[in-house]
């Protein structure tokens, strides 16, 4: 997410330097198990969740393989504020998990310390050591290669008293000063000494950052439920080795230095071989919307009684001559950034859960426009006049399902399945699903259409049932069926209000938010389909699908 300082260089002509920082932790306080969050400090000294790591089970000293890649501006003083917690539930909301610790620098600070690599000591509990963290900071290439492989192991060493080890992969790049990141962790096989890894994906700059040579190092390890791993072994490697696939000089020995200096008849610990080997260029959002990829923007806004009677001021809902309401600021903060990205500028827009006239019938997917042949409202403010329309013709009412609307969408999306169209579903609502059993089906099916849907909760509400719909830590599941992608992005709208009231500044740290999955859930599509981005120029574009 960008600061208020980073809007000023979304129009800049001067490309920023991209940092990866890796993140450690060492000497925690004892808990069970560990997730760290950065947040990136905008302007007026509020914090905004830049992203977060992995959850790390059963450790005080979690090295995290997930990353953070933040944009470096020299002339910049980029404030960064480092949390983290003990993982106690599902939730995403960190005041549902204990807090152990933080610390504040800057990324200059981390670029600027003998070799960029910076140690801090946690802080923020009182009379409490919270232990230390520890950053490190390298420029990345340009690479966007990506390479898969997979590995298998022979003879490993067993480890384990009652049984064979559980043995599972960690790959670390070497850096300059001759320390090692880790970038990678294989899963863990249970009780086999000639295990056969899954294979795996991962960019080259993540490797090797585009050096070809540099040192990749594996360690071998069998897992055990405490946390306290067993070294079993390492060998080391490069890209450039790998590269070449399956072969005699691509079977590596592992070794154990330990046991290699204590037994004069010790060989190794087991042998590690390259099964494949694949490399392809990794596409990006921009060159799919360069290629002529639409994005297709549909609203749907929850009428359900629960906001309030529109003519109040406590409602939801309500229209005040002065401000705007939560749902029109969520709409108008996503739709015009989206709008950009669609030729047409045509946005169907529903509404749901409302009574409509004249016999009061309940409709949980009714054009906000009042013309079920064509639902298109022209641009945002077309949307926003049909809303402010609807709710001056509707009675609010009851209840609050979602799953008509998505299908809705789906359908919309399953007849353009060749990469040229992408749709984006925004639901506004103030409160908990009703339907939540048919919800989690229609998501589960439209995980494999090129749709992306994004929610936003507004009002006071407890929106802990919300999170089971946003797979970025378990995926939805229906009917014994796991969704192919992860679709859904969930927020609550109360996490981004400007607390001296500056709207403005609200629904840009909204759409910044909702937004940033978007990109990532397009190229998934893509990718599972195999499709790739047109590089000659695009014909004009058709007119969006009337959903």
């Amino acid at each position: 997410m960008a600061t208020v300082e980073d809007f000023d260089h979304l129009n800049s002509s001067v490309p920023a330097t991209k940092i990866e920082v890796t993140v450690s932790c060492r000497n925690l306080l004892d808990m069970d198990t560990f997730s760290n969050i950065i947040k990136n400090a905008c302007s007026l000294s509020a914090f905004l969740q830049f992203g977060r790591t992995e959850v790390i089970d059963n450790t005080l000293n979690p090295d995290f393989v997930r990353k953070f890649v933040l944009d470096f501006f020299f002339e910049e003083k980029q404030n960064l504020r480092f949390d983290v917690y003990n993982v106690d539930t599902k939730s995403s909301n960190f005041s549902k998990h204990d807090f152990l610790g933080q610390t504040f620098c800057t990324l200059g600070e981390i670029i600027g310390s003998l070799g960029s690599r910076l140690d801090r000591m946690l802080s923020g509990i009182p009379g409490k050591k919270c232990g230390t963290i520890i950053f490190a900071a390298e420029e990345l290439s340009n690479c966007r290669d990506i390479a898969t492989m997979q590995f298998c192991a022979n003879k490993l060493d067993k480890k384990d008293f009652f049984g064979k080890s559980d043995p599972f992969l960690v790959f670390y790049r070497s850096n300059e000063d001759g320390t090692f990141t880790i970038c990678h962790k294989t899963e863990m096989i249970k009780n086999n000494l000639n295990p056969i890894w899954q294979p795996f994906t991962i960019p080259v700059r993540a490797l090797c950052n585009g050096d070809y040579d540099r040192t990749v190092k594996v360690d071998v390890y069998d897992w055990d439920r405490d946390g306290s791993h067993d070294f079993i072994g390492e060998f080391t490697t490069s890209y450039r080795e790998l590269s070449r696939g399956q072969n005699q000089f691509n079977v590596y020995e592992v070794l154990n230095p330990k046991k290699k200096g204590k037994k004069k008849k010790y060989i190794n610990s087991g042998t590690v071989t390259l099964l494949s080997f694949k490399a392809e260029s990794e596409y990006t959002f921009v060159d799919f919307i360069r290629g002529g990829t639409q994005l297709n923007f549909t609203v749907a806004i929850d009428f359900t009684a629960s906001n309030g009677n529109p003519s109040q001021p406590t409602s939801l809902h309500y229209m005040s001559p002065y401000q705007m309401n939560m749902y029109a600021m969520a709409l108008k903060a996503v739709g015009e950034i989206i709008q950009d990205y669609d030729s047409d500028k045509l946005f169907p827009a529903y509404g749901f859960g409302a009574k409509l006239p004249p016999d009061g019938k309940i409709s949980h997917a009714f054009p906000l426009n009042s013309n079920p042949e064509n639902p298109n409202c022209m641009g945002i403010d077309g949307v926003l006049e049909a809303y402010f329309q609807s709710l001056r013709m509707v009675q609010l009412y009851g209840p609050t399902n979602f799953a008509p609307v998505i299908s809705q969408v789906a359908r919309c999306a399953a007849e353009v399945t060749d990469g040229s169209q992408y749709f984006v579903l925004l639901m506004i609502t103030d409160g908990v699903i009703s339907d939540m059993i048919q919800t989690k089906e229609s998501v589960v099916n439209a995980s494999s259409l090129p749709m992306s849907i994004i929610i936003v909760g507004v009002g006071p509400a407890e929106f802990d049932a919300m999170e089971e719909l946003d797979g970025d830590n378990v995926r939805v599941s229906s009917r014994g069926r796991v969704a192919e992608r992860d679709i859904v992005q969930f927020v609550p709208f109360r996490d981004y209000i400007d607390r001296s009231g500056n709207q403005v500044l609200s629904m840009a740290r909204l759409a910044k938010d909702v937004l940033a999955e978007i990109p990532e859930q397009l190229l998934s599509f893509m990718k599972s389909r195999g499709i790739e981005p047109t590089m000659d120029i695009p014909a004009p574009p058709s007119h969006s699908l009337t959903c």
